[in-house]
This record gives structure tokens, C-alpha cells and sequence, in this order.
């Protein structure tokens, strides 16, 4: 994207030395609360003073990097830690936000260093090169390089470092954590095999779906890319740490020690901590791997019937000439037909829309677990889905497929999909074996990162899987029921 979503902005305001004494007064009262409530030593106090100085902006200039976990867009609602978290600091504050997407943590610091932006909500680690350039700031986490391992595989569980000796690892070539697997492998004099994985093939995720498969035996992650993916793959255990912690947190230019301040303050309150915990659980505990819904659901198609609600899905996919059995089988797949099922990323309903998705359709928040409600807002969003792809797709019976994927991702990743299709040789008028595996391009950064590609990472395997399987089930009905 690589483009400012941006609302309104001002230049931040600075007040003279002849204000101290009036701002020191204020302080005590309820006009600046989000100061009150803070337990703080003297130092924390005496950077408070100096954040009295000055007035957080109306509007916050933002820069981030796409990831899995600091931000990307899923079903065309942004999303990821670092922004959700950096967004309720604003909101808090009353401040609009600004957002800018770096191409890599380098580029972010010069922006940073160039006053394009205030602040880095993005985990930049604590070592002695970032501390020169940036002042940490906000709430610091650690990680570690973890071993992930099947919980129930051949060979039992892998519990010290000293028993990685005479086994398989997988990693990526030039990577850091093939440096710390060379590094170990001499302390331990030797005996581990290491194979590195071609990096333009392969990445992080991939080795742990590969490990998750049975493919490969090991690899080795950083533990929150490992916590996230375990999402996915409950079978997996990570709870091996092969290195020492890494340390990071956001980061402000050096001259701007008064928003590092304001940020720690406001990070210390008991409500970010709640919210840091909501996101946390929301990003790297709660299952992703499964379709949601009832997984003890079971269709009978010898009946002649999908679910309870075929009369609705036959009367809304004439609306917009779709086979009522593949709306079915759409819906199947995103809710097992389970009026109250919410993902983690928020979706609701039979059809599983998303919220902000769903008001600008007129569907209230109320109305969304009204099956005939959801149903035919879900179709509404899938005509201007088709309507949208029309130009690109022409072959109507193909459209489907990107329709079908783009209401499980969103517009615009399969627009991008549609781009390196294009650009790296592949049809983007097809999807399978096609388009297909252009998405799944998104979830490495040198394609999400491509000029032709506007909106960054995404994992495509979900949405691959997903239409693939609501295709799958829809044959399956079709050869049982008549249309």
C-alpha cells in the first residue's frame, strides 16, 4: 500500500518555559487524568515534568511494517497488535491517526529520523544499533528463538537443547536462526543436522505447517511467529527456548523524548494493560486453524436438504442468478450454518460478516444473528464482489472462485493476487493453480512488498483451503439435490 491512511493534521503545538508552572498546577487536577492513577518514582515524575512541555498532536503520525503480527488487512478491516494497540493509545488521547506502511524497519527509522513520523508502532528490538537511533518506548516484550516440534510425533518430545544432537532441523538459509542453530551446534560439539530451505521458495510459516504435516521433523521461529501460527496448528509445541530473550518495544526519535514519555505513562494504566491482554489473546490464543461453528455437525444430503435455511438461500441467490446449493455451501463452510458463532477476527452470522462490513450495508449490529438478515446482506456483498472482478474475470463460472475468495479475504488481497499473477507469469484469469498461488505469495515479503502489490501481507492458505473446500462441498450437494 505504502500509502498514508490519514483523517486530519495539525503540527504539534509547544508551549514556552513560561507555562511550566501553570501546566505543573493542572497536573493535579482532573484536566490531564490520564496522568492520575500511575504509580511513579521520581524518575518516572521527573519525565512526566518534561512531558508537560508539550501537547500530544491531533493528529499521530504512525509509521508500521505489514506482518502477521504487527498489521495487515483481513476482510478489508486493518488489523494486527502493534496497530489495534496503537489505535486505542489514540483514541485515548482524542487523536486522529495517521498511518504509514514501511517497506522494512530500516526504512521506518529513517522516516523517523526525517520528522515523516512521530512514532514507530512497530517491535523494534533493544540493542545497542536501534538504541543510538531510537528511544524505546511503550510496553516491552520479549522473545525467544523456540524449537517447534509435533506434541505427538515419532519420536518424544524434545525437552533440552543437548537432545537436538544425531536430528533433522529445517531453517531458512541466511537467517538468524540458521546462525543460532551453528552457533548451538558447536557448543554442543556437534551432531545436529541442519538443512536450510531456500528462502525464495519457503518461509517461517511454511516450515510450521510443514512440521504440523509430518513433512519435516523440526524448525525453529521466533516464539510470538510461533505463538501466532500455533493458532493454526494446535499440534504443534514450541515450548523449547534455544536463545537468549530479545527485548522490543516502540520507538520515537531521539528528540522526541516527551511522546516516549506520554506513551510509558499511558502503557502503565490499568485499562492498556487490560486491552494489551484482549489483544493478545485475540492474536496469538485464539484458534484460527478451523472452520468456526459447530465442528459436531453433520449434513444428511440424502434428505434433500443443506439446512434449515435453504428457503432463504434459494430466495437470495435468485436475486443475483447464483446456484441457491453453492450459497449453502458457502455459508456451510463459514458457519456450519451457526447463527451465533463469532470469529476471532469478529466476524458474526450465518455468513460470517464483519462488522464495519456489515454497517455499511445497513445490517446493525443487533440484526447480524438474523439468519434472513445476514443472508441477504452476505449476498449484497457478493454481487459487488462479482461486479468488481467482472473486468478481470470475464468467464462467469470462473468469477466465482475469486467472488467466493474475496468475501473470505477481502477485495483487496485478490486483487493484488491478480497483479503477480500477472507480473510472474501466471494466468490471472484463473484461479486455480493461478491466482491461487499468487496469494499465497502474500505471506513473504519480498512479494507482499512488490511495487504491483498495493496491500501487503496476508495469509492465503486459509482462503486456498476455503475455496477449495466450499467448492468441494458444493459438488457433493449437487450430485444429491436437484436444484
Amino acid at each position: 500500500m505504502n500509502t498514508d491512511q490519514s483523517h486530519s493534521g495539525q503540527a504539534t503545538a509547544m508551549y514556552t518555559t513560561r507555562h511550566i508552572a501553570a501546566l505543573l498546577a493542572i497536573a493535579a487536577t482532573a484536566a490531564i487524568g490520564w496522568l492520575c492513577g500511575c504509580s511513579r518514582g521520581a524518575s518516572d515524575t521527573a519525565d512526566d515534568y518534561d512531558s508537560l512541555r508539550h501537547r500530544l498532536p491531533d493528529t499521530l503520525r504512525v509509521g508500521t511494517l505489514y506482518s502477521p503480527t504487527s498489521y495487515f488487512i483481513y476482510r478489508q478491516e486493518p488489523m494486527g497488535y502493534d496497530y489495534d494497540m496503537v489505535s486505542r493509545f489514540a483514541a485515548d488521547k482524542g487523536m486522529h491517526l495517521s498511518l504509514r506502511i514501511a517497506p522494512s524497519l530500516s526504512r521506518a527509522v529513517e522516516l523517523l529520523d526525517s520528522g515523516l513520523i512521530d512514532l514507530l508502532a512497530y517491535e523494534v528490538p533493544v540493542t545497542g544499533e536501534y538504541r543510538q537511533r531510537v528511544i524505546h518506548c511503550g510496553i516491552e516484550n520479549a522473545t525467544y528463538q523456540v524449537l517447534v516440534q509435533p506434541k505427538r510425533g515419532k519420536q518424544p518430545l524434545i525437552s533440552d537443547v543437548t537432545q537436538l544432537v544425531g536430528r533433522e532441523v529445517y531453517v531458512e538459509e541466511r537467517s538468524k536462526y540458521l546462525q543460532r542453530l551453528n552457533n548451538l551446534n558447536e557448543e554442543l560439539g556437534g551432531g545436529i543436522i541442519i538443512h536450510e530451505v531456500d528462502r525464495d521458495t519457503l518461509i517461517t510459516e511454511d516450515l510450521m505447517e510443514m512440521v504440523s504435516k509430518g513433512e519435516i521433523p523440526l524448525t525453529v521461529v521466533d516464539s510470538d511467529i510461533g505463538r501466532l501460527n500455533k493458532t493454526y496448528y494446535n499440534d504443534l509445541d514450541i515450548t523449547l527456548q534455544i536463545s537468549f530473550p530479545q527485548r522490543s518495544a516502540w520507538g520515537v526519535a531521539q528528540g522526541n523524548k516527551w511522546l516516549a514519555d506520554s506513551i510509558d505513562t499511558w502503557s502503565r494504566g490499568e485499562k492498556p494493560r487490560r486491552q494489551q491482554a484482549t489483544l493478545l489473546k485475540r492474536y496469538f490464543e485464539l484458534s484460527k486453524g478451523s472452520e468456526p461453528g459447530t465442528a459436531a455437525v453433520k449434513i444428511d444430503l440424502s434428505k434433500g436438504v443443506v439446512s434449515p435455511f435453504d428457503h432463504l438461500f434459494r430466495r437470495y441467490a435468485s436475486t443475483i442468478g447464483w446456484d441457491w446449493r453453492l450459497l449453502a455451501s458457502l455459508s456451510f463452510k463459514e458457519s456450519r450454518f451457526d447463527s451465533t458463532v463469532v470469529s476471532w477476527a469478529g466476524a458474526r452470522g450465518i455468513m460470517q460478516i464483519m462488522p464495519r462490513t456489515a454497517r455499511a450495508y445497513g445490517l446493525t449490529d443487533e440484526a447480524m444473528t438474523d439468519n434472513n438478515a445476514n443472508i441477504s446482506t452476505a449476498v449484497k456483498i457478493l454481487e459487488a464482489l462479482d461486479k468488481s472482478l467482472a473486468s478481470r474475470v470475464p468467464e462467469r463460472s470462473e468469477r466465482r472462485k475469486f467472488v467466493v475468495a474475496a468475501y473470505n479475504s477481502g477485495l483487496a488481497h485478490i486483487l493484488d493476487a491478480i497483479a503477480l499473477a500477472a507480473k510472474y507469469g501466471m494466468n490471472p484469469r484463473v484461479w486455480d493453480g493461478n491466482v491461487e498461488q499468487a496469494l499465497l505469495l502474500k505471506s513473504n515479503p519480498e512479494y507482499y512488498n512488490d511495487p504491483v502489490c498495493k496491500y501487503g501481507y496476508f495469509r492465503g492458505r486459509e482462503t486456498s483451503s476455503h475455496v477449495s473446500s466450499v467448492f468441494a462441498f458444493y459438488d457433493q450437494v449437487c450430485k444429491n439435490i436437484r436444484q
